[in-house]
């Protein structure tokens, strides 16, 4: 029979289904260590996609089989000549030619709606990753770490020092606190820190503007995110004089992971640095997740390799070295 790719999309559940298998099978084997897969976040990533975006996932057979999977990112409010890909076969199945296939099959997508290049992520310690994507052409743009804090081995005297200073730093500025969808008084100013993050953060050479964000993305991007059963803890730090909201971080806890949190964003309004507040708010934040997750034991989090910033950040809270990522990019 050999290998056959279709695509799927939301009502189909039975496509759906094997393709959790796959994604756990290989997360299984890839990330033993990292519960980055969770099948609500997958099931709800296809039928809620996020604002902006419009993906397209195939599903290979092998002999009849289902044996991986590819979802394509495609932008639609910017970045409209990239593709964000990622792509996994199970670990039953490598080797036999299916990723191969799911990404010939890919670019012909990706021509079809005019895109010229495509990005896609992988572990350095996953070797096959790497040399699949040499051998595709694909050159390495953007390296990034994974970084991990156990939160069992914290220093809370420590920690209470970093806060004190943080504090003596940051008197012009309060601490506001909210739980998944970000309060109406305050999304216009996530929409434009959320906007500033590719323009802030070290890109390398990938191909990434900044991405478009309003109040009705923001709103819309809550929506798609509690669809993936994401729990979502977020500290901001206001401006008293002006009222704004110029420091923002956010952590999430999966719908089936309830040991495990993953740091998203973190940033302060450029206008505002010097003030240790992207400090303050992960420090206070921490404690805020820990307040209402008291089973959460472990943190993730990625930065460019290059963020020496946020890097020197997460490692004063303790966060240490876990494994390196690649960020490859294709022109097609």
């Amino acid at each position: 029979m050999g290998i056959t790719i279709t695509p799927f999309g939301p009502a189909d559940d039975r496509a759906i289904a094997a393709a959790v298998q796959i994604e756990a099978a290989a997360s299984a084997v890839d990330l033993p260590d990292f519960p980055l897969f969770c099948p609500q976040r997958f099931i709800g990533s296809v039928r809620h996609p996020m604002p902006g975006d419009a993906p397209v996932h195939l599903l290979a057979h092998l002999d009849g089989t289902a044996a991986g999977l590819v979802t394509l990112e495609l932008p639609q409010l910017d970045n409209t000549e990239n593709v964000f890909v990622d792509l996994t076969v199970h670990p039953a199945a490598r080797r036999r030619g299916v990723g191969r296939a799911l990404f010939d099959r890919a670019v012909e997508v990706a021509r079809e709606h005019r895109r010229k290049r495509l990005t896609a992520m992988t572990l350095d310690t996953v070797a096959a990753g790497a040399a699949f994507a040499r051998t595709l052409g694909a050159d390495s743009v953007l390296a990034d770490v994974r970084r991990r804090l156990d939160l069992d081995q914290l220093d809370p005297a420590a920690l209470a020092r970093l806060l004190a200073e943080a504090q003596d730093r940051a008197t012009d500025y309060q601490l506001v606190f909210w739980r998944g969808h970000t309060p109406a008084e305050y999304q216009a100013d996530v929409a434009y820190l959320e906007g500033r993050l590719i323009a802030d953060a070290p890109m390398g050479d990938l191909a990434w503007e900044p991405e478009r964000y309003d109040v009705e993305r923001v709103r819309a991007t809550d929506v798609a995110l509690d669809a993936r059963g994401k729990r979502r803890y977020h500290t901001g730090v206001r401006h008293r004089a002006s009222g704004r909201l110029v420091g923002w971080t956010m952590l999430d806890v999966a719908a089936t992971v309830d040991w495990h949190a993953l740091q998203q964003i973190t940033i302060v309004d450029p206008e505002h640095r010097g003030h240790r507040l992207g400090l303050l708010v992960k420090l206070e934040n921490l404690r805020y997740l820990r307040s209402h997750e008291p089973a959460v034991r472990v943190i993730n989090t990625f930065n460019a390799a290059a963020n020496d910033h946020m890097i020197a950040i997460n490692e004063q809270l303790g966060f240490r070295v876990a494994d390196h990522w690649t960020n490859w990019q294709l022109t097609i």
